[in-house]
This record gives structure tokens, C-alpha cells and sequence, in this order.
């Protein structure tokens, strides 16, 4: 739905670059939302043909607006609102690890041992020792 007057965060919700409006709003008063490399407000009002450089946790975007929409849809609908002109060396995604399997130095999945793997070592572990006795 075209509307005269958007505000740039529900805009951004509406594309489906944030999940919530409050995350646009929030990424808005971070300064992870640029005009012409300034930071701009959520409460800034969004024309067609503006570029605006985001930041989100996944990576990020610069986007050329092509059509104003109010109300969030369906991911089909709501790329046909925008034009992704981020440059190839910027789309890569950010890789995220589960922090339970970072060792410190090394990047372990591996885990603990199971309930047979644990008996194994202390039958490898009993053994070694009967035989240095």
C-alpha cells in the first residue's frame, strides 16, 4: 500500500529487514541506519529513490527504495519495495558459532563423551595403570 507519509522503521519492518519495528527503531538510534553516510532517525520520513546503508546482525545492506509500504507482507511482495545494490564483498553473511562449542582456540564439535565412550576411557585408563604395576 503506497502512503504519502512512512516512517523510516516501519518501513524497514514492512521490507522484512527487521524482524520487529522496535529492532529497526533501535538500530535507527544506534546510528546502523545511514542517508548519505548520517545517521537518520526512525522517525525519518522514507521517499522513493532515497539509499540507505543498514546494519544487521546477519550483514549488511544498502537498499535503493522503489516503492513505499506500510504494512509487512510476504517476503515475495516485500523485495519487489526495494532494490538491494549492496556491493558482492558486503553480502557476505556475518557466521555466527554457538558459544557452547568455542574452546578458546579451537573450534570444537565434538561435545562431551557418551555414557559408552566414557566407560571406554576408564577401561583404557584402569588398564594402563594395571599394567605399570
Amino acid at each position: 500500500m503506497n502512503t504519502e507519509k512512512l516512517r523510516l522503521d516501519k518501513y524497514l519492518w514492512a521490507i522484512r529487514l527487521f524482524k520487529t519495528r522496535n529492532l529497526a527503531a533501535e538500530a535507527c538510534d544506534k546510528g546502523k541506519v545511514k542517508l548519505h553516510s548520517n545517521t537518520v532517525k526512525a522517525s525519518k520520513t522514507v521517499h522513493i529513490g532515497d539509499e540507505y546503508e543498514v546494519k544487521t546482525e546477519a550483514r549488511k545492506w544498502v537498499i535503493k527504495v522503489t516503492a513505499l509500504l506500510d504494512k509487512r507482507v510476504a517476503y515475495t511482495e516485500a523485495i519487489q519495495h526495494y532494490t538491494d545494490i549492496t556491493p558482492p564483498e558486503e553480502k557476505v553473511a556475518i557466521q555466527y558459532f554457538p558459544s557452547s562449542f568455542h574452546t578458546g582456540k579451537i573450534l570444537s564439535k565434538i561435545g562431551r563423551p557418551t555414557k559408552k565412550q566414557r566407560r571406554d576411557i576408564d577401561n583404557f585408563l584402569h588398564n594402563e595403570e594395571e599394567e605399570k604395576i
